[in-house]
């Protein structure tokens, strides 16, 4: 896929602003779509849709196909939600800081709002029965287990699966047929909650498209180890007959951390992938597809060679490199899916052969000028340097803000990116958006809290740490800061994107 000349924002639909707590679907979404339209960007990407694990992260989340329903709009719900209980949601949100999503907070009162609202939806007269009927049985494939496993996971108080009895974490038949019975309103309750959350997605993209707007989506290479990926798929990955895992997957020391990143993600095991033509893969890529219009693919250098630590390790010092399934991985995908719009995210410790993998497959890697300034005269990552088939960024979600980044620079540092971009400390951050729209790349996405000027404090994540991240939300002013949507119309104008 060639990507036209074009630009971005990056923002995690959880980071908009609104009065229940987190962004949501509706209204404040719309809004978005409508400043991205008048500024003439033509992408929104955003992180993992799926539901995630503790910290928050959506790159552990607890299945590769659901979505989060803490995203559901509640105002689009209509009759199956009372006035009384939106006023009751709205006031429990008040008291809760407007620029941060308090996770743990809002995910478990939304979640006994949804399932009240499922209650009364259930009980209802109405013409919907038939859509979520068929949702149910278009997506049996990942529903009926991720239902299941998320209704165990509440009967066992939250315990990761490999700690669940035996009988379960061996999938035991009669023992899983007794749980489907038992926990039966529970697991409507959990498929009525994502019905609603790919209802409102598929009607949210709609409506961007109407506006010209598509969306960038982000497909972790790896899955959590608390997953119900791993809990029904266990041949897939290198687990031991109790789900124990060996070793695990993280990276080495770089840029983002001393010790290096041990993610304590199951590795797979990619014979067994292989031999079924790697149709778990497949599956995860498609759905992947029915969500957004282009695939960042995180961690692409896996695919060439990955990093396996031991699983008593406590950092990821002492792992290995170990060689990943590389073409044949993406001539399956290609076979089955036609040609898939990918961007390779070939950021950190990045060898050769993980630049010669991504060239023969054709697709763009990421440009991060974050990165550009450590010396090396025409480093790849400075603007001037970046060839058409690639895609540019300010920063990403693993970045701190580039307001942030700069401040943290030492004066000679600091000399230095001011002398490249000609600009003054005042308004370096405009500049370097300014310069990137000017570059050769055909895409550049810029994350909101850079176009607003944002500190350290507005940072999404910082990789290495477990807790603190992904709460960051936009405030009301800022959707509606007409100075700033015009300025970035004009620089997206004046570069011809």
């Amino acid at each position: 896929m060639k990507i036209p000349r074009s630009s971005g924002i990056l923002l995690h639909p959880t980071s908009l602003p609104g009065a229940y707590g987190v962004g949501c679907l509706g209204l404040e979404s719309r809004k978005f779509l409508d400043k991205l339209e008048q500024a003439g960007q033509r992408w929104w990407q955003i992180l993992p849709l799926n539901p995630p694990g503790h910290g928050g992260s959506p790159y552990s989340a607890i299945s590769a196909f659901a979505g989060n329903p803490v995203m559901v709009d509640l105002e689009d719900l209509g009759a199956w939600i009372t006035p009384e209980e939106l006023e009751d949601f709205r006031r429990l949100c008040a008291a809760l800081p407007a620029d941060r999503f308090a996770i743990d907070t809002v995910t478990a009162a939304k979640t006994v709002l949804l399932n009240s609202v499922h209650l009364r939806w259930k009980a209802a007269d109405h013409g919907t029965r038939e859509a979520h009927a068929s949702f149910c049985k278009g997506e049996a494939g990942w529903l009926d287990d991720y239902s299941l496993f998320v209704a165990i996971k509440a009967e066992q108080d939250g315990l990761p699966w490999y700690e669940w009895p035996a009988e379960y974490v061996q999938r035991d038949a009669a023992t899983l047929e007794a749980a489907r019975t038992r926990l039966g309103g529970v697991i409507e309750q959990i498929k009525f909650a994502q019905w609603l959350f790919f209802d409102q997605w598929t009607k949210l993209r709609a409506e961007a498209a109407e506006r010209g707007v598509k969306f960038i989506g982000d497909v972790p290479i790896f899955v959590s180890m608390d997953s119900v990926d791993a809990w029904a798929n266990r041949h897939l990955f290198e687990l031991d007959a109790n789900g124990q895992a060996q070793a695990v997957a993280g990276v080495p020391p770089d840029y983002f951390s001393e010790t290096g990143q041990r993610w304590g993600n199951p590795l797979y095991n990619w014979a067994a992938l292989s031999e079924q033509g790697y149709a778990w893969w497949i599956a995860r890529v498609q759905k992947v597809l029915d969500t957004v219009d282009l695939v960042r693919i995180d961690h692409f250098r896996g695919f060439a060679a990955y990093w396996r630590v031991p699983a008593e390790e406590a950092t990821a010092m002492n792992g290995t490199w170990v060689e990943g399934p590389r073409d044949a991985f993406f001539e399956a995908i290609r076979s089955a899916l036609g040609e898939v719009p990918f961007i390779a995210e070939d950021l950190g410790l990045i060898t050769d052969d993980v630049f010669e993998l991504r060239d023969r497959q054709g697709l763009p890697g990421m440009k991060v000028v974050h990165f550009a300034f450590d010396g090396t005269p025409d480093h790849p990552f400075l603007p001037h340097t970046y060839p058409e088939n690639s895609v540019a960024y300010s920063g990403t979600h693993d970045n701190d803000t580039t307001q942030g980044w700069y401040d943290k620079l030492d004066e000679l540092e600091r000399h230095a990116v001011r002398s490249y971009f000609r600009q003054s400390d005042d308004t370096i951050v405009i500049g370097i958006i300014d310069s990137l729209l000017a570059s050769r790349a055909s895409l550049v996405v810029f994350p909101a809290q850079d176009l607003f000027e944002l500190g350290s404090g507005a940072r999404m994540n910082t990789p290495g740490l477990s807790e603190g991240n992904w709460d960051w939300r936009m405030t009301a002013d800022m959707l509606g800061c007409k100075e700033v949507w015009r300025r970035l119309g004009e620089l997206t104008r004046q570069h011809g994107r």
